[in-house]
């Protein structure tokens, strides 16, 4: 293995984590704004409920007013028909008693209809409360997380940036700027080569190419996948093939273990 290969898988290691801690830090704000933003839209939910609520109270008041205007007209006409000298006079003063109670009797049908549209409402309103109460309590508990996370993540990163200085001071400026342009280009710049197949792109490698790799003497240039572009490391502890009864422990765990 190229001398500078250990050096390059420790180095993406730390590279991966900081990005997973960026990636991260700019995640949480944006998970904690769409609890936010889900939570103003369950109470916007509420206050339309409760805006239907009032408009139905206020529509049985008026029905409520409207049937004793209704009663108060019947109880004028009846004492104006206890003085009808006429049929043509009685007749009229019923027929608008007649008049008067049909409208009661719808505006009485109408206040039960708006009872009922209440007590739907009323039970949306429930939901609507419980469903705010949660969204709430999850946004306060996400928003304290968040912020612990991010804080935590900080010094994380500040102590992954360390090590990453490190580690690049250590490594040949040749197989630096080979890294760094692969990485820019691919986002990783090393994979693993495992049963003849490259892990990044999951393209097999030709045989040649394949025992060329796990040749161990060969430690003078670092090898690319033909297919994607990224140097290649090969583990014989995790080649199947190649494994041994007794246990050996992966270059990656090996440079995990000494970090």
């Amino acid at each position: 293995m190229h001398p500078d290969l250990e050096k390059l898988i420790a180095l993406q290691a730390h590279d991966v984590e900081a990005k997973r801690l960026r990636d991260e830090m700019i995640a949480l704000p944006k998970h904690v704004e769409a609890l936010e933003t889900k939570a103003k839209a369950i109470q916007g939910q509420r206050s339309v409920i409760v805006d239907l609520i009032a408009k139905e109270e206020a529509l049985r008041r008026r029905q409520e007013s409207d049937v004793k205007d209704h009663q108060a007209k019947i109880a004028r006409i009846r004492k104006q028909l206890d003085l009808a000298t006429t049929t043509v006079q009685v007749t009229a003063f019923e027929h608008e008693i007649s008049f008067a109670e049909a409208e009661i009797s719808k505006i009485e049908d109408a206040e039960i209809e708006s009872m009922e549209r209440s007590d739907g409402l009323e039970s949306q309103r429930s939901l609507a409360d419980e469903a705010l109460a949660d969204a709430m309590a999850t946004l306060e508990r996400e928003r304290v997380r968040a912020a612990d996370t991010i804080e935590n993540d900080k010094t994380l990163l500040a102590d992954v940036e360390e090590k990453r200085k490190t580690e690049r001071a250590e490594i040949g400026e040749n197989a630096l700027s080979i890294y760094d342009r692969i990485a820019k280009s691919k986002g990783t710049a090393l994979a693993e080569a495992l049963n003849q197949q490259c892990t990044a792109c999951r393209m097999m490698l030709r045989p040649q190419r394949w025992n060329e790799l796990r040749d161990r003497n060969n430690e003078e240039t670092m090898m690319t996948c033909e297919s994607c572009g990224r140097l290649l490391y090969y583990d014989p502890a995790r080649d199947s093939p190649q494994r041994k009864t007794v246990p050996v422990e992966s270059i990656a765990a090996s440079i995990i273990r000494s970090l």
